[in-house]
């Protein structure tokens, strides 16, 4: 079977533990005036917070656009709605609004964590940016002969480019390879039902994590129901024009699993769950557009008729996030 880890207090302690020591790792070498390779995160964009801000508004959270980001502000937020009816979809969002943590030898903070100074230091075995802190800190402190050399000291932004692009593709590579181990799992399961939550909306379907499992299945847009399906970037989520029902991200559904592929790590579902009734604050607006013939963002159109094709060679936008 598969078994979710459990995330425990001490976990949390230990975490706790090695931020502070890469924390320390960045003072020190700076201190030193020392070359080294930072861990940065960006604040988020103004059009990812534009498009936040505007997702926020479909379910009456106000957020003002004109202020510059902060971190309290995001964890306020994550807080406030923690245990409610948009815990889940808020979080997903929050998370699609941050930029991604990259390797650089320019010091821009970390606004995830946020903090003005932060490296990696505490996995040198299995990470080459904290390999590289370690020997910058034998150097600066003067602890032997295995200290940065000059060469690699003068090519810390090619070295801190190409980090972040590997760490990128071995991600890539672990999640494909997750994707590969749960469809074999599931493969035997063809005709089975499962609770599970939709984790990404849109135009051609829709992608919904399955409980138990963490696996990912596409819902293709197709096959839902005979009725035209409209988009709304906005609010992530896509409504029946007329009736206005809705199925959202975040939204707790039941799936039927139709087609596994396990070469390519593909799961095939049919959705069993009814839409939602549509919501109060939006189908006024939704009946007007719907009668102008316009969608939310231009998109939309009617659902496909035959066999869906089924591909799987994107990922759920929930799913592209990277490591701290």
């Amino acid at each position: 079977g598969i078994i979710a880890k459990e995330r425990l207090e001490a976990h949390r302690l230990i975490e706790e533990f090695m931020i502070q020591a890469n924390v320390a790792a960045a003072e020190t070498l700076e201190e030193k005036k020392s070359p080294l390779v930072y861990r940065i995160h960006d604040l988020p964009t103004d059009a990812k917070i534009a498009a936040f801000a505007e997702f926020l508004q479909t379910i009456d959270i106000k957020w003002h656009i004109g202020e510059r980001p902060q971190t309290n502000k995001f964890n306020k937020l994550l807080e406030d709605i923690r245990g409610g009816d948009y815990d889940q979809m808020v979080t997903q969002m929050v998370l699609r609004s941050q930029a991604q943590a990259i390797y650089s030898d320019e010091n821009l903070g970390h606004f995830g964590l946020n903090l003005a100074k932060y490296a990696h230091f505490t996995s040198p075995i299995r990470r080459y940016a904290d390999l590289i802190v370690h020997r910058a800190l034998i150097r600066a402190l003067k602890l032997g002969p295995d200290g940065l050399g000059d060469e690699n000291a003068a090519r810390l932004e090619e070295i801190a480019e190409h980090i972040t692009m590997t760490e990128r593709r071995s991600m890539a590579a672990e999640r494909e390879a997750t994707d590969r181990y749960l469809a074999i799992f599931l493969a035997d399961r063809v005709g089975a039902e499962f609770e599970g939550r939709i984790m990404g909306v849109t135009a051609s379907g829709l992608f919904v994590a399955l409980a138990g499992s963490g696996a990912d299945g596409f819902v293709p847009i197709s096959s839902i129901s005979e009725d035209y399906w409209v988009l709304d970037e906005a609010a992530m989520e896509i409504y029946a024009r007329g009736s206005g029902k809705t199925y959202a991200l975040g939204q707790t559904v039941r799936v039927r699993l139709k087609e596994v592929t396990p070469l390519q790590g593909g799961l095939l579902l049919e959705m069993l769950s009814d839409p939602l009734p549509a919501p109060k604050g939006r189908a006024a607006a939704r009946k007007k557009l719907d009668t102008e013939g316009r969608s939310p963002r231009g998109r939309g159109g009617p659902p496909r008729r035959g066999k869906p094709k089924f591909n799987k060679k994107t990922l759920p936008k929930h799913k592209r996030r990277s490591r701290k």
